[in-house]
């Protein structure tokens, strides 16, 4: 590369890096304990036990929704929702359909009784998760962390185009233990960030695709849903009078080897004014983080036309539970619980490094970047 070539990448490097390496050290420290939520989760509050009642047939989803709606009269049924492990429904009800969150009901029920159980009430890995996702800010809080995820992306390649000529007068990996201190930060800042960089790299795209969730929903109701309710005209949403039990049978006919994940009911964000959005999911572990939608009239029971989830959908599915680490249980967790800590050296390592910094012009640090000498732009921004 040529030395103007050089120091475009080198100015890129160093400005990607120092306005999103904050932001990147919080979603990092955070991160880490949300890579063990269901966990720590399940410590912190155990769930509830279950009457033994082996071989005993599950209620049907209607009788579930007519308890939760007797417990709340005149509310309107949001969702219903199954458990992964246990023979639990959970249904969610509110006064309307565009009410609050904190004036929504959230209600989990034994299938196979129809007891109340207890529910899990909001703790400490909410509060981590709620700042990992948005700070506090909602949707803005979102797109701002997603773009500091694309910063972190532009910093990750210029750091790779630099550590090449860097490295040209160096063995790969070196550590030069007999240099100043900041010259061995310096090294194991370069070999940490390399080691690390298709993780943090996988985990920065998709953490950017995550904060991206609601305009891509949007752009599937548009696109996909609007197709599906084609037809039906628009207006408030209905009350629906089709047996969801029914509806479940139909879809579970028109999606075999698949299970019921949730049922969104008219007017809510992933149904039309008058269908249920019923989203099954496979039975692998590729195929479970996939959802189907099937949607059906909730006033006639008819069942809409079958359309596939649309790529774009599909990365944004995939792009959750890859972001930490769900796909291969444990021992995938502990690999990106320790790949998070090597991250957090990489980006304190390189904040410790610019703040001792010596005052210099960039023409400088190219010239040191090309010479292999003691302060090259992947740490020293």
């Amino acid at each position: 590369m040529t030395q103007r070539t050089i120091k475009a990448w080198y100015l890129v490097h160093k400005w990607t890096s120092l306005a999103c390496t904050l932001f990147l050290l919080m979603l990092c420290v955070t991160g880490l304990p949300l890579i063990f939520r269901e966990e720590i989760d399940t410590w912190l509050q155990p769930p509830p036990p279950l009457a033994a009642a082996s071989g005993v047939p599950a209620l049907s989803a209607d009788a579930l929704l007519a308890r939760a709606l007797a417990r709340h009269p005149g509310e309107t049924p949001l969702y219903l929702s199954f458990d992964d492990e246990r023979p639990i429904s959970y249904i969610t009800t509110a006064p309307t359909i565009d009410a609050a969150v904190a004036k929504m009901h959230f209600e989990a029920f034994d299938q196979r009784s129809g007891a109340t159980l207890p529910t899990r009430t909001s703790g400490v890995m909410d509060f981590i998760l709620q700042l990992h996702v948005d700070m506090f800010l909602g949707l803005k809080g979102e797109l701002f962390l997603g773009a500091m995820g694309l910063l972190f992306a532009a910093a990750i390649v210029s750091g790779v185009v630099l550590y090449a000529p860097f490295m040209a007068k160096l063995a790969f990996g070196t550590v030069r233990r007999t240099r100043t201190a900041r010259l061995r930060w310096l090294d194991r800042h370069n070999l940490l960030g390399v080691m690390t960089l298709v993780w943090a790299l996988v985990v920065g795209v998709t953490g950017t695709i995550n904060t991206l969730v609601l305009p891509i929903t949007a752009m599937w109701k548009a696109d996909q849903l609007a197709a599906m309710a084609a037809g039906d005209g628009t207006g408030a949403p209905v009350r629906g009078t089709a047996s969801v039990q029914a509806a479940l049978d139909a879809a579970a006919r028109l999606v075999p080897d698949a299970k019921p994940q949730f049922v969104a009911f008219p007017g809510t964000p992933y149904s039309s004014h008058r269908h249920y959005g019923l989203f099954l999911k496979g039975a692998t572990p590729l195929t479970a983080r996939l959802l189907t939608p099937v949607f059906v009239d909730a006033l006639s029971g008819r069942v809409a036309p079958l359309r596939p989830v649309p790529w774009y959908m599909k990365v944004m599915l995939l792009a959750q539970p890859l972001h930490f680490g769900d796909y291969g249980g444990l021992a995938m967790k502990l690999l990106w619980a320790l790949l998070d800590l090597l991250t957090i050296v990489v980006l304190g390592s390189g904040l410790y490094l610019w703040l001792g910094r010596r005052a210099a012009p960039a023409a400088v640090r190219v010239r040191e970047i090309t010479a292999g000498s003691d302060v090259p732009a992947l740490a020293d921004l």
